[in-house]
């Protein structure tokens, strides 16, 4: 089975929320999405029932705070227990990306609005945390005055380090360092950083 999931914001096989939610996806070219609607909660839409268990675990990969899914007729379709949330200060937390995608961030505004609605994915970092992913929504609490967050502890590869190091040594230590970008030139800029350091890791194994 080839699970896709759909990283732009206009397609009309999908709808708008799950869109913006990076919740819609290609299963073996089909249309699936996978819509959140409370802060454990989501709603899976797709023609083959017999896919969505696959689906859903990829989706949590991303979300692991979604704990409920539902069918279009509210019936629950998995369920799995609650993982431990933090609470964590925006100033503890050292981001792992540089550039924030201004398209990306006008998506993001239409789900986000307070605080309880960003959980993170977070790894420990001296007495602070390095944020895995979530940047967008970082930014947008900085810059909406939020003081913290909720966030879920995780694992990464080694990977993380490099994007670490370089974000420092461009002066990016919080959330509110980050820098906004154009969708043309975050697609430029980020796209281009990630495909060289992923490249270079691969030459060197």
């Amino acid at each position: 089975m080839e699970i896709k999931r759909i990283d732009h914001y206009t397609d009309d096989r999908f709808s708008k929320a799950a869109l913006y939610q990076h919740g819609a996806y290609l299963v073996d070219g089909k249309p699936y999405e996978i819509e959140i609607t409370g802060s454990k909660e989501a709603t899976v839409r797709g023609k083959d029932p017999g896919v969505y268990q696959e689906l859903i675990e990829t989706f949590r990969f991303h979300a692991p705070h979604i704990v409920r899914f539902y069918d279009q007729k509210r019936a629950v379709i998995a369920e799995y227990p609650l993982p431990d949330l933090l609470e964590i200060g925006l100033d503890e937390i050292q981001p792992s990306q540089f550039y924030i995608d201004e398209e990306k961030l006008e998506a993001v505004k239409t789900f986000i609005h307070d605080p309880e609605d960003i959980v993170i994915q977070v790894i420990p970092y001296d007495d602070r945390y390095i944020s895995l992913d979530g940047h967008t929504r970082l930014y947008l609490a900085a810059n909406n005055g939020y003081k913290t967050v909720k966030a879920v502890m995780s694992e990464t590869d080694d990977w993380v380090w490099v994007f670490v190091e370089e974000a420092q040594r461009r002066n990016i230590f919080n959330p509110k360092d980050m820098i906004l970008l154009s969708h043309e030139q975050y697609r430029i800029q980020w796209d281009r950083y990630c495909d060289e350091v992923f490249a270079e890791m691969t030459k060197d194994k």
